[in-house]
């Protein structure tokens, strides 16, 4: 990657976190605009929870995003570790994703392909496992702004959308994640279960809150792998 190419990732990285940021916390009704991308977050929580359930020989059966932002993925796997793997699909998913789009998403050519990518994803699990209004309203609502931004956005605005994307991510890791898995249960669609860091414990021994250190150390370590990757310069 050449010195300009580094330096316009750079700045797509920081004006991603400050359009956020301003969202959020300084625009009135700002957390509507990132709302459809909260639940893109959820999306991808559950969509990890699927994929695992798949590479561990179980089913998918389908995905509901509800619009509290919490979801819950239908799956079927064998009791024991296959449902600690799945639970920790769920659980790493948002932070390995963002970590991977922060990694690859250093040029406008590599944030077009992810992009393309993720529009591809949310366009597949919609047709496949998406079950629920607030899915049908945020995935291809995601989707259409995806292409939108590959098909009439310059270089420097697709940069900048993918790093959007990954900064969403890395919110729900520092914000909802590290809440989430310290607690033994959680409400999903207004139902309250077991949350996924104590079916871990409940499946593989040992105290969630253990488990609960665990998954919050990875999840952090990628988030600083991808910020790192993003922001470095090439050998």
């Amino acid at each position: 990657m050449s010195a300009p190419s580094v330096k316009s990732s750079r700045a797509a990285l920081i004006t991603a976190a400050i359009v956020t940021l301003v969202l959020e916390h300084f625009i009135p009704f700002g957390g509507l605009v990132v709302y459809p991308f909260t639940l893109l977050t959820t999306w991808v929580h559950e969509t990890g929870h699927g994929l695992l359930a798949l590479a561990v020989g179980g089913h998918f059966r389908s995905l509901e995003i509800f619009w509290d932002a919490s979801g819950v993925a239908h799956t079927v796997e064998n009791p024991g570790w296959p449902i600690a793997v799945v639970c920790l699909g769920g659980l790493l998913a948002p932070p390995l994703v963002g970590a991977i789009v922060l990694a690859v998403a250093r040029g406008p050519r590599r944030a077009t392909g992810v992009l393309i990518a993720l529009a591809a994803g949310l366009a597949l699990s919609l047709a496949l496992w998406v079950r629920s209004p607030a899915g049908y309203f945020a995935v291809p609502l995601v989707a259409a702004l995806l292409v939108a931004v590959v098909l009439r956005g310059s270089p420097n605005r697709r940069l900048v959308a993918a790093h959007f994307l990954a900064v969403q991510l890395a919110l729900d890791t520092l914000g909802r994640m590290l809440h989430y898995v310290f607690v033994p249960t959680a409400m999903s669609g207004g139902h309250e279960s077991r949350s996924d860091i104590a079916l871990i414990a409940d499946n593989l021994g040992g105290h969630y809150l253990l488990w609960g250190l665990l998954v919050a150390g990875v999840a952090l370590a990628l988030l600083a792998a991808g910020l790192w990757a993003a922001w470095r310069k090439p050998r």
